[in-house]
């Protein structure tokens, strides 16, 4: 009999269900887009029983796409944004809505720790940066605002550990996740309560659920679960991990050479290595999927999802005024950043609609329109600035180590060779891309695949399920171009600076 493994992903807004095989075949797909709120400025929200039942679809529907007979799932987890919050209720049910990543609304804990001496005090424990969507000081903004709903509170998870609470009904917190949400000391890879009693959130430490590591077992399947999902009562399920983890397994990140970048809703990009890398600029450390490496990592929401904003919103009935009949919408978005040649164009594009990672109240912003300048100059100013926010990232990884031969990439931007390229020209590196799209669905499915014993870890997995679709070199003819724009991006993002706070 055919054996498969499952692998759940949730983003910030869309759940996906992917079903593989022990080679790393993609057997079929589904997925929903979730509704996110924004009740307020700054505020990202989501229902967290309509993020539970998006999830029951997406299994259903990819188990009827397939055909393949629950009996024959190895076993199933998870990966999901880090951060956020999604917290469950001493009356078993949530305890107010689950909070997105991008949700800013505690910056001001952010920067009050910063201030008054709590993160340095702290950083010698978390060995990171603490920013405004972190757990940390989502609770402390609850404990200030929502006295109610923090009290109701039984369990604290990311996305990832509440779906898989649902499908067992069996409380545990994994440690990738687990790990960025300054609430751990991860050097002793454990909860510490002199960290929650500087944050001025003691009282939830016993709200955090047991730790476990990404290829562990956390349970079966319910048979609550099983009845709404069609899923065999008693399936296996793993730990999982933080989706940037799980995409960087699903990239055959299992040693420190190997450098990656994801361009997603978030721009993250980082390596592994056995210490954390804790002087110079990098910000996050934190457990990786794997035990005996730290990811040491440098983030921040603004990469591709830019892109996907402004195609959402500047667009009539759907389309560009004189975009042929017959072709895909972000093909034709490729050709119209493609007519325009990177040194004729001087727009700027600062990519923070969703965040900074420069000013925490940074905000999106397209400068040097003229009324000559048209949607290709605008689309290209808009890949332009995502890839010079990556760079901004990576120049800070590199500080702190060798340069990589190759970078491997993942998210939304590697469906357009267009923007590929570019990343190519602006790094002058080149770009490794991997088989499959569904990374972070295929990395949890690495985790389901040696959680059950058919791979003894996850380099044996990778060398099973992880394929290399192609190579894309740079152009060292755009070597210095880019590098002049970059140093125009790097200028005016920095002198936007001090006008931001006028903005709060």
């Amino acid at each position: 009999m055919t054996h498969y493994v499952m692998g759940i992903d949730n983003g910030g807004t869309v759940s996906k269900a992917a079903l593989f095989t022990l080679d790393g075949q993609q057997v079929a797909i589904a997925s929903r887009k979730s509704t996110v709120r924004t009740p307020q400025p700054g505020f990202t929200e989501r229902d967290m029983d309509d993020l539970w039942l998006d999830n029951v679809a997406v299994i259903r529907e990819v188990l009827e796409k397939s055909g393949v007979s629950p009996d024959q799932i190895l076993g199933i987890a998870l990966a999901g944004h880090g951060k956020g919050l999604y917290a469950w209720g001493k009356d078993g049910r949530p305890a107010g809505p689950g909070i997105v990543s991008t949700d800013n609304r505690a910056w001001q804990y952010a920067e009050q720790w910063a201030s008054d001496g709590t993160a340095a005090a702290i950083y010698p424990k978390t060995c990171q940066k603490l920013i405004a969507c972190q757990q940390a000081a989502l609770l402390r903004w609850r404990k200030d605002h929502e006295p109610e709903q923090y009290d109701r509170i039984q369990w604290i998870f990311s996305i990832k550990d509440y779906l898989r609470f649902r499908l067992t009904g069996e409380a545990y917190a994994e440690m990738s996740d687990m790990s960025g949400t300054s609430l751990m000391n991860i050097l002793a890879q454990d909860y510490d309560l002199e960290i929650l009693e500087k944050l001025g959130i003691p009282e939830i430490f016993n709200a955090l659920p047991p730790l476990r590591w990404s290829s562990d077992l956390c349970g079966q399947i319910s048979a609550e679960a099983a009845q709404l999902t069609g899923l065999a009562v008693g399936t296996p399920v793993a730990g999982g991990m933080f989706d940037i983890d799980a995409c960087a397994i699903a990239m055959d990140i299992t040693e420190p050479e190997r450098l990656c970048t994801i361009a997603g809703t978030w721009s993250i990009n980082e390596y592994i290595a056995p210490q954390p890398v804790l002087h110079g600029p990098i910000a996050m450390n934190s457990l990786y999927a794997i035990p005996g490496y730290y990811l040491i990592e440098e983030c921040s929401a603004t990469s591709a999802g830019n892109l996907e904003w402004f195609v959402d919103r500047m667009l009539h009935h759907g389309k560009f005024a004189a975009m042929p009949e017959g072709v895909r919408l972000y093909d034709y978005v490729d050709q119209l950043v493609d007519s325009v040649d990177p040194a004729a164009s001087d727009t700027v594009f600062l990519p923070f609609l969703y965040g900074s990672n420069d000013h925490p109240l940074a905000q999106g912003a397209l400068i040097g329109l003229t009324n000559y300048h048209q949607n290709a100059h605008v689309l290209r100013a808009v890949y332009e600035g995502v890839a010079f926010s990556h760079r901004s990232h990576i120049d800070k990884l590199l500080a702190a180590r060798k340069p990589p031969q190759a970078i491997r990439m993942a998210g939304g931007a590697v469906r357009s060779h267009v923007w590929v390229q570019m990343f190519a020209d602006v790094l002058q590196v080149p770009i490794e891309i991997i088989a499959t799209e569904e990374l972070g669905a295929l990395g949890a499915a690495m985790a389901a695949a040696v959680a059950t014993g058919h791979f003894s870890d996850y380099s044996q997995a990778a060398q099973a399920m992880v394929h290399l679709a192609e190579t894309i070199p740079p152009d060292p003819e755009k070597a210095a171009v880019y590098q002049k724009k970059y140093e125009t991006y790097c200028t005016f993002r920095d002198a936007l600076n001090p006008a931001w706070n006028r903005l709060a």
